[in-house]
């Protein structure tokens, strides 16, 4: 079952977001901008595209993996967080981690919106670390980064 996001355009050259086949679950953001990205730079890029996501909804932008393996382009916040309530023009932050320029023309693929069903959480603080290691027991504890081998 589909869910309706609207979309308003705010360019001329804006194109919706659109799935490449059924059954993807990420949809192309396209370029409203002509841009160059110099080796190691980043850039802002708009899509010309304001959503309104349903509530309970967020949206993810992620790189495309095309450009990633093939140009050294992703989205540099990736994954780019829109918030149910954030109405402004979508824009991905593109960085190229290449060591040749990379040209952005208007109506590239720039990136992919996941939109997804998330729920609303309240912060407790519990105050004890007692009562803490008590409720959340594991085994892992406050084992960080690389705690589990290679």
């Amino acid at each position: 079952m589909f869910k309706k996001v609207y979309f308003v355009r705010t360019s001329e050259n804006a194109k919706p977001p659109a799935y490449a086949h059924d059954g993807d679950k990420g949809a192309d953001l396209y370029s409203i901008e002509n841009v160059i990205i110099s080796p190691g730079d980043r850039a802002t890029i708009n899509t010309g595209i304001r959503l309104g996501l349903p509530p309970g909804h967020a949206g993810f932008v992620v790189s495309r993996s095309g450009l990633a393996s093939k140009h050294g382009i992703s989205v540099l916040n990736s994954p780019g967080l829109i918030d149910t309530f954030y109405h402004g023009d979508i824009k991905v932050i593109l960085h190229n981690s290449n060591h040749m320029p990379y040209t952005i023309e208007i109506g590239d693929r720039i990136a992919q919106l996941v939109i997804v069903q998330l729920n609303d959480f309240n912060f407790e603080d519990i105050v004890s670390s007692d009562t803490f290691e008590t409720l959340f027991k594991s085994d892992r504890g406050v084992k960080g980064f690389g705690s589990s081998g290679k």
